[in-house]
């Protein structure tokens, strides 16, 4: 075997100023992004990552991701994301983040769930099968990720309706369903902009459930559990005989003030 890297990976990113709000912030999607193309550098760079996976009809896939951020990288701000794994198991991986300053002070902290699955059948498949299991030997597990584990969102069935939107071509990625990232975006836009100069989002959780596609109708619904905190969920209407939603994924948000 080639001698191995460094269990964590860092990766230098830069908040652009067109991909900031109106209070020069980096939009958290953008944010989100830039912990996803991390995330692929760092299992490219060490041999289980897409560009070696598509070949062989496989692929990552996000099943949940929490983001808390004490502050946010402002427009110009240079920043780092660090990311390692912090367990694998056989359909799971659990990987984490760490959002630095160049000045090594933190931002703030991230964690997600991955699955793996055969890009044909879309079904899961076995982490520890691909090179022999070579993710067991970059997991950390003395590196900190001091925020908590993503929640179950529980969710009323009388949660009203807030929105319905068509997906479509900027929606998808290369796995070939809705993106991720595009969920949270989406999820961020239920309130309008008024809301965001006066607060900001503390802690993004999300939980994919079903995939959804080019075209699908996505319907969200959401509910305050507390104060500056919401719920939210995701269906997409199926057209059959009768209408039918399946839901995709939930979500939860905690705001606090600018």
């Amino acid at each position: 075997m080639n001698q191995l890297l460094s269990k964590v990976g860092r990766y230098e990113f830069l908040a652009e100023p067109f991909h900031c709000d109106i209070t020069y912030r980096l939009f958290i999607g953008h944010l989100g992004n830039h912990m996803l193309n991390a995330a692929d550098f760092h299992s490219n760079d060490r041999g289980y990552g897409m560009s070696y996976l598509n070949p062989i009809h496989k692929t990552w896939v996000l099943s949940r991701l929490a983001i808390e951020m004490e502050e946010i990288p402002m427009a110009y701000d240079k920043f780092f994301v660090e990311t390692w794994i912090e367990d694998a198991m056989k359909y799971f991986t659990g990987r984490n983040f760490s959002i630095l300053g160049t000045d090594e002070r933190v931002y703030g902290y991230g964690r997600s769930v991955w699955a793996m699955i055969d890009t044909e059948t879309r079904q899961p498949t076995d982490i520890l099968s691909v090179r022999d299991g070579l993710i067991k030997e970059y997991i950390e597990t003395e590196k900190d990720c001091p925020i908590r584990k993503s929640s179950r969102v529980k969710i009323n069935e009388n949660t009203p309706l807030i929105r319905t939107i068509s997906t479509g071509y900027s929606d998808v990625d290369i796995n070939g369903h809705i993106n991720s990232v595009k969920y949270i975006e989406h999820i961020l836009d239920l309130w309008d902009i008024d809301w965001y100069r006066e607060y900001r989002p503390q802690r993004f959780e999300i939980a994919y459930v079903a995939e959804a596609h080019c075209g699908d109708r996505l319907c969200f619904y959401r509910e305050q559990e507390q104060q500056n905190e919401y719920n939210i969920r995701i269906t997409k209407l199926v057209q059959d005989e009768e209408k039918e939603e399946v839901e995709v994924c939930r979500s939860k948000i905690k705001f606090i003030r600018n």
